[in-house]
Order: C-alpha cells, then structure tokens, then sequence
C-alpha cells in the first residue's frame, strides 16, 4: 500500500471504525460565519433567513483528504414588524451604517422561535458520512440587552463505506476486496443553548448525544466495535471597535470528545463598516488559517479561508481550501450583516 494511502485509510477509519477516538465531525474554519452548523440554538436569530453553501477541500494534493461540503437554511418561524434596520438601508458616503451610533439603539430579541435545515457530506477516502436534519430553536430576551436561546436538532446520519477503495498490503480473495458500499444508518441528536448581546456572544452545543455503535459488516468484511461519540463545543465572541469604521471580533471555541485532549481554536476578525472583513485563526497543535470575505450586497455574501498545518500532513499537503457562499432571504431591512452574529 502507498504511503499516502496508508495514512489517509487510518485517519479515515480510526474515527469511527476503530476502538480509539478521534474527531468525528468536520472542523469548520470559517464556523464564524455560520455558527448554526455548530450549535443549533442559533436557528432563527436574525430577522430574515440565512441560506448558506460550504465547501471544504482538507490537505489539497494528498489523496483521498477530506472533502466536506454542506448546504445550510435557517430563520425565524414569525418575523418582527420593527423596522429596526433602517440605518443600514442605504450606504452613505463616509459613513458607517453599523457605526457606534447604531448598537445604542440595540435591543434584545422579542420572543419567537426559529427553525433550519442542514444537508451535509463528508468523504475522507473509502469513508463517508452523509447526514440530514431539521432544527427547532426558541429565542426570548432576558433583559433589554441580552437574549438566550434553546435549539435542538434530529435526524439521520448515513455511514458508508466503500470496500472497493480499500488497498490490502498482501492478495486476498476478490470477493473480500470487491464487496462494494456497505450502509449502516444511525439517528442524530444535537442540542445548544446560545447567550447573546450586541457586545458578546457564549453558545453551548453537543453533537451527537447518544453515543452509538457502529459496525460495518457482511459475507465478505467485517469492521466492528466503532462508536460514534458526543461532541461538544463551547464558544465565546466579544466585538469592540477599534475606530468608527473598524470592528474587531476575537472568538475562541473549545471542543471536547472522550477521552481526547480538549481542542482549542483561537480566532479573530476585523470588519471594515459592514462591506469587508479579514481574519485570521489558531487550532491548538493543528495549524492555522486565513480568511477573508465580502458582502457582495444586502442579498449576497462570500468567504474564503486558507489553513496550513503545522502537523507531518505539511510536508505530503497543500494546505485547505475552504469557501462559503451567503444569500439572505427575505431581507426587506437591507441588512448588508448580520445583526447578532457579526
């Protein structure tokens, strides 16, 4: 077996497939944008709906990397009559529209609740994981400035894997190594608690709750005694300005999956009015990242993210490239960002 082969085949099944764990769901460099494919109290924030396209290309140039790409809608159930988005309705010159001025008019959200749906595929060599599932969410206003929501999320995650890819180091029986695609399909629970201001944000989230078995087998191969395990996040934002025009968000995310060393993400972001922003991010003994993106309009936004590991990947790899595409649904206030996730 070659060696790019052998070492993607171990990342791809240690996973899930093996007895040791190791992280199961994809990381997300760009999560900032899309907060909603972590934690799904998010569901429902803004007065509008998010519709959200990703695709991720993991250690380019090393075969069979991870290849992740999801399609993501979410928004409120009943939107607010307040026009509460005026100030950025137009763009006047030399002005910003999500000036200082702007957040002393804040207030927290009006009860509502929210819903979403996420599509998601995720391929690393013989392995895939394709999963699908709606979002409840509930948001109230806890004081005038600060809100908190509940989310929970359900659906399926369908295991697969393709017996035809695999490489054997020695000849075995054609029917062991030609089995084909072989299924295993599994409920999925995720649930969050997202607490946010117009100066702050800390959500809470686990990903897949019940931890479960999974074993791939038949006639021909038998790949048991995996288990997929509970993930899960804790993040926290704080915007500040730096200048009337320039607003600077530094953000951390934590994960924790049994019994491996808790995963930190160190990131930060700075924003140009509400048109450009840059940052840059930090994953704990992984590698780091940078990214930028525009808001193209009221309707379109896009993001692009570049990580370079720090790990041996570095030297068989060509970094990760990672793009995500926005449309905002039903903006009649002409919101060019987000108000509570910016």
């Amino acid at each position: 077996m070659k060696q790019k082969q052998l070492i993607i085949l171990l990342i791809s099944l240690a996973g899930v497939l093996g007895k040791s764990a190791a992280q199961q769901r994809p990381y997300y460099t760009q999560y900032i944008l899309n907060t909603y494919i972590i934690n799904p109290a998010v569901a429902g924030i803004e007065n509008y709906w998010d519709i959200k396209a990703s695709h991720r290309m993991q250690w380019v140039g090393l075969q069979d990397a991870p290849v992740t790409t999801y399609f993501t809608i979410q928004g409120p159930l009943k939107k607010s009559a307040y026009d509460r988005e005026t100030a950025t309705s137009f763009h006047a010159r030399g002005e910003n529209p999500r000036g200082q001025a702007y957040w002393q008019d804040y207030t927290s959200a009006e009860p509502h609740a929210g819903v979403g749906l996420t599509i998601l595929n995720d391929q690393t060599g013989p392995l895939n994981r394709f999963a699908a599932y709606g979002t409840y969410a509930y948001h109230l206003g806890l004081s005038p400035r600060t809100s908190l929501s509940l989310g929970v999320s359900a659906g399926i995650t369908q295991l697969s894997l393709n017996a035809d890819k695999l490489n054997f180091a020695t000849p075995v029986d054609p029917a062991v190594a030609q089995s084909g695609i072989i299924n295993t399909i599994k409920p999925d629970i995720s649930a969050g608690v997202w607490l946010y201001s117009r100066d702050y944000f800390v959500g809470l989230s686990v990903q897949q709750i019940i931890p479960q078995q999974v074993a791939f087998s038949n006639n021909t191969v038998q790949l048991q005694n995996g288990k997929l395990l509970p993930h899960t996040f804790l993040t926290a934002g704080y915007r500040m300005f730096i200048s009337e025009d320039v607003s600077f968000l530094p953000s951390v995310m934590l994960r924790y999956i049994n019994p491996l060393p808790i995963g930190v993400d160190l990131n930060m972001k700075f924003q140009y009015q509400d048109l450009v922003w840059a940052g840059a991010s930090f994953r704990y003994k992984d590698g780091f990242a940078a990214m930028f993106g525009v808001n193209l309009s009221n309707q379109w936004n896009i993001g692009y993210s570049y990580d370079v590991s720090t790990s041996q990947l570095n030297t068989v790899s060509k970094g990760t490239h990672e793009i995500l595409v926005g449309f905002l649904l039903g903006n009649k206030y002409g919101d060019w960002c987000p108000r509570n996730l910016w």
